[in-house]
C-alpha cells in the first residue's frame, strides 16, 4: 500500500490550501481514510476522517467549519480542503488508510497505512 500526499506549502493566515493523497495497492473504495497532523513538539492528532463511501465524516473541534475532507473513489484520492488557515495549523500533515475495510473513526490505532508528511506553514 502506498499513500502519496501532496499540496502542502506556505500560506498567509486566512488563506486556503488543498491537500491530496493518492492511494495505490489497496481497493481504495473499501477503506476509511484520515488526515492527521503533527505540530512541532506535539503528538500526532486526527484532523479529519471519512468513511469508505464518503457518507460519514468526523473532524477535530479545532478545524470544524474550516476544513473539509472529501474523496474521489474513481481517482483513488482523498482530499483535505483547508480554509481560514491559522498559524496554529502549521504542521506536517499525513494521510492514512484504515487497517480493515469498512472501518471508520478518529482513533489512530484504526489506521495501518500512512503516507509521508506534507508540510503546511501558515504565516501570521
Amino acid at each position: 500500500v502506498q499513500l502519496q500526499a501532496s499540496g502542502g506549502g506556505l500560506v498567509q493566515a486566512g488563506g486556503s490550501l488543498r491537500l491530496s493523497c493518492a492511494a495505490s495497492g489497496l481497493t481504495f473504495s473499501n477503506y476509511g481514510m484520515g488526515w492527521f497532523r503533527q505540530r512541532l513538539g506535539k503528538e500526532r492528532e486526527l484532523v479529519a476522517a471519512i468513511s469508505w463511501s464518503g457518507s460519514r465524516t468526523n473532524y477535530a473541534d479545532s478545524v470544524k467549519g474550516r476544513f473539509t475532507i472529501s474523496r474521489d473513489n474513481a481517482q483513488n484520492t482523498v482530499y483535505l480542503h483547508m480554509n481560514s488557515l491559522r498559524p496554529e495549523d502549521t504542521a506536517d500533515y499525513y494521510c492514512a488508510a484504515t487497517r480493515y475495510p469498512g472501518s471508520f473513526g478518529i482513533d489512530s490505532t484504526l489506521y495501518a497505512y500512512w503516507g509521508q508528511g506534507t508540510l503546511v506553514t501558515v504565516s501570521s
